[in-house]
């Protein structure tokens, strides 16, 4: 859905009554049309405040209908052609306007979460540590694709792993703690412990940390 949606972006319309660049805006909940609705997330609207459709709109339903109102030019995301549509107040759609660009960096972020996991099944035999972690410091990613890439830390078994989850504050305490405990397995299958010290991945068997010289 996201995919169908950034194609849209980077369109470009200009407003035929004042030449303003259109903005991007989220689509109202109703379409006060032909109820059908619009189509689309996504209509492109001048917000123009000196345009002369919103300017002279004002007086014109005022005579015209009896109330407060103007017109701003809008277009449907996909189409090629506007028309006028009827807003109560200036602030209309000033507050619904899209981040274009966090949308595109929310899309890229989205790919890599799919592609992550289409690598679980056989990370462990190819010996690729990069689905699970790019799952697990992807907070944005969903908790059981993060759930299911812990599960396989341990299987995998590769001490590479530690630095960036150590130095990640995972924000679910849950799967922080799922992950602290598949590291303990990982330094205990590899006889390897952490330096209480430092931090650093040394021996078992070590007496003195060979990176901080402490005595453990």
């Amino acid at each position: 859905m996201l995919n169908a949606c950034i194609a849209h972006l980077d369109e470009k319309h200009t407003c035929p009554h004042c030449q303003t660049l259109l903005t991007c805006c989220n689509t109202p909940p109703i379409h006060v049309g032909d109820g059908l609705g619009w189509g689309t997330e996504y209509i492109y609207i001048c917000l123009n405040d000196e345009c002369p459709l919103f300017v002279n709109g004002w007086k014109f339903i005022e005579e015209q209908y009896g109330h407060s109102g103007s017109y701003r030019y809008m277009i449907v995301a996909g189409e090629k052609s506007g028309s006028a549509m009827m807003v109560g107040s200036p602030e209309a759609f000033k507050g619904c306007t899209v981040d274009v660009e966090s949308l595109k960096l929310q899309n890229k972020r989205y790919a890599r979460e799919k592609e992550a996991m289409a690598q679980l099944d056989t990370c462990v035999a190819d010996k690729n540590l990069e689905p699970l972690l790019t799952l697990l410091l992807d907070e944005g990613a969903h908790i059981d694709s993060r759930t299911k890439a812990c599960g396989l830390l341990a299987e995998l078994s590769d001490l590479a792993c530690i630095d960036p989850l150590r130095n990640h504050k995972i924000a679910n305490e849950g799967l922080q703690a799922a992950v602290n405990l598949a590291i303990g397995q990982i330094l205990k299958a590899n006889f390897k412990k952490e330096c209480p010290y430092c931090a650093e991945v040394i021996k078992a068997q070590t007496k003195v940390c060979m990176h901080c010289s402490k005595d453990l």
